[in-house]
Order: C-alpha cells, then sequence, then structure tokens
C-alpha cells in the first residue's frame, strides 16, 4: 500500500496521507515527478510502460515518472524514480525542477538531464519498464497521434525539448 503525503493549493503539506488509487477530496493535491534524459543529439530516453500497469499500459512515456511517497520531498521522489525504473543513481542535491505542471490533483515537477545512456547497460525495473529507446520529438509527436504514447499534450513535449536545449536560469 503506497501512501502519499497530501498537500494544499499553495503546495503546503497538510499533514494528512492518502492512500494511492482512492478518490482525492476536493481541495486535496498530491507531488509526482517526471525525469526527462535528453542525449547529445537531441533525443529523449522514453519507456514503454509495462502492460500490466494500471494506467497507460503498454503506452510509451517520458524516461521516468512517479507519485512522491509519504514524507519524500521531490527531490527525493525523483532520484528514487529514476534508481528503481532505470538504474541510474544521480544527484539531485543541487538540481530543481525544470518547471511545474498544475494538474486538477496535484503538482508535477518535471527535471531535465543531459545524458548519452547506454540502453543495454540500464537496469529496467520489471514490473513497471517494458522496454527503453531514445527517439526525437517529432517522433513523439507522431507516437501521440498514433495513441502510442502517454497523451500528453504536444506543446508539453515541445516544452520539455525547448528547455533542455535552452536551459532557463531564473
Amino acid at each position: 500500500m503506497e501512501l502519499w503525503d497530501v498537500y494544499n493549493e499553495e503546495r503546503i503539506r497538510t499533514g494528512r496521507t492518502m492512500v494511492r488509487g482512492r478518490q482525492m477530496k476536493p481541495g486535496d493535491y498530491h507531488l509526482i515527478v517526471h525525469i526527462a534524459i535528453i542525449n547529445s543529439q537531441g533525443q529523449m530516453l522514453i519507456q514503454r510502460r509495462q502492460l500490466t500497469k494500471k494506467g497507460w499500459a503498454g503506452k510509451w512515456d517520458i524516461s521516468v515518472g512517479g507519485c512522491a511517497m509519504k514524507g519524500e520531498s521531490s527531490k527525493q521522489a525523483a532520484q528514487r524514480e529514476l534508481q528503481e525504473e532505470l538504474g541510474i543513481d544521480l544527484c539531485f542535491e543541487e538540481k530543481r525542477a525544470a518547471f511545474t505542471i498544475n494538474f486538477k490533483e496535484g503538482f508535477d515537477d518535471i527535471y531535465i538531464f543531459n545524458g548519452d545512456y547506454d540502453l543495454s547497460e540500464l537496469s529496467l525495473q520489471e514490473n513497471e519498464v517494458l522496454a527503453v529507446k531514445w527517439v526525437k520529438s517529432d517522433e513523439i509527436m507522431d507516437m501521440i497521434d498514433r495513441d502510442e504514447f502517454v497523451p500528453y499534450p504536444k506543446s508539453y513535449i515541445r516544452l520539455i525539448f525547448d528547455t533542455a536545449s535552452r536551459p532557463v536560469y531564473l
């Protein structure tokens, strides 16, 4: 049973938790993270979700994604998910989310890393990840059109690639 911290609309922990899969109450939010890995050829590492996954089974997705567990910060959740799903150990101590998307039930912190990883050296989490590959943004757009990719707005995918190629420092 996975427990999540419940946040208010200002992204402050309420001190309450909820069980994954249960209905969120109005005004309650949770935290998720995504990590996009972009290589030196401008390709994103994408993963195919296991066929047994509840949401978007068998669809291709951004490099890594998952929910922050009870007591975890965004950075801790991102570091854990990256290690669990792909076997990559990166330090998030000095890393900030590139941007955050507010969605109906929470906050989605998106981290972007540059790296050239050999796919054969990755350690895929068997119950989560079916396959991985490197693709350009136009291929992801085509995959969205063919219903092979999680149905993100195309502007979201473009924003990830644009941010990766031109880091924003505020």
